[in-house]
């Protein structure tokens, strides 16, 4: 809400301001505007909410930046992982114009339109060693369809050479109306990174599509999720 007051007394940000002037939409910045193999202190600082990273889910303890990494625990390869949002200030000047396209282009953490969780992976050196992109499944619209996002993420890195391996349902896994995905996938990319993918559109055991006590359809008792990692070697 404060955005929006900002906006109205002329105190917005310099994004904001060059949309003002300009009427022209601009690009904000998204976790691809990262360099994998530079230093954090030379990576964009335009996003929000740092903190330290819980495996791809919700973020833990709350950073004043990246030059905080450290105050994150390493996992078991030794990279930090530091979870960010994207600054929803874009988001506000389409509010505030009463602009529909724009708010959903500037709306929350997303890429290809999906909502994720976003976090980067920092060696001990400072130096950015990975990327780390899972679908977000605190939003209900279109959150069957999150298993999709693999197709565009294995688009922007080639559709070629990826190697997939579909995995056997655990106990209790079965499928969502008549589909069930449970894929990993890994492909080794010419500049000596590795993208790795984990592909699941399933109901988990003790998830139905109808509720046997009360006949009801259920809400959301499934998983649709894709975890994409790209990582140094």
């Amino acid at each position: 809400m404060w955005r929006l007051i900002a906006f109205a007394l002329g105190l917005a940000g310099p994004a904001t301001l060059a949309m003002a002037q300009t009427n022209l939409p601009v690009a904000r910045t998204e976790i691809w505007d990262l360099a994998l193999g530079a230093n954090m202190d030379t990576q964009p600082t335009d996003f929000v909410d740092f903190a330290c990273g819980n495996g791809g889910g919700p973020p833990s303890l709350p950073l004043g930046g990246w030059a905080d990494f450290k105050r994150c625990k390493p996992e078991a390869s030794g990279l930090r992982e530091v979870y960010f949002r994207y600054d929803d200030e874009l988001e506000y000047w389409a509010r505030a114009n009463n602009l529909p396209g724009e708010i959903d282009r500037y709306g929350g953490t997303k890429t290809y339109g999906f909502p994720i969780v976003t976090s980067a992976l920092i060696a001990e050196d400072g130096v950015l060693r990975g990327l780390r992109i899972v679908s977000d499944p605190r939003y209900d619209a279109n959150r069957d369809e999150a298993y999709l996002l693999k197709n565009f993420l294995s688009a922007r890195f080639g559709r070629e050479n990826w190697i997939c391996q579909d995995l056997p349902p655990d106990e209790g896994e079965t499928a969502v109306d008549g589909l069930f995905i449970k894929q990993r996938c890994a492909k080794d990319l010419d500049d000596g990174k590795t993208a790795t993918m984990l592909v699941r559109h399933l109901r988990k055991a003790g998830q139905a599509r109808v509720d046997p006590r009360s006949g009801k359809t259920t809400v959301n008792q499934f998983e649709s999720l894709v975890r994409f990692e790209i990582v140094m070697k």
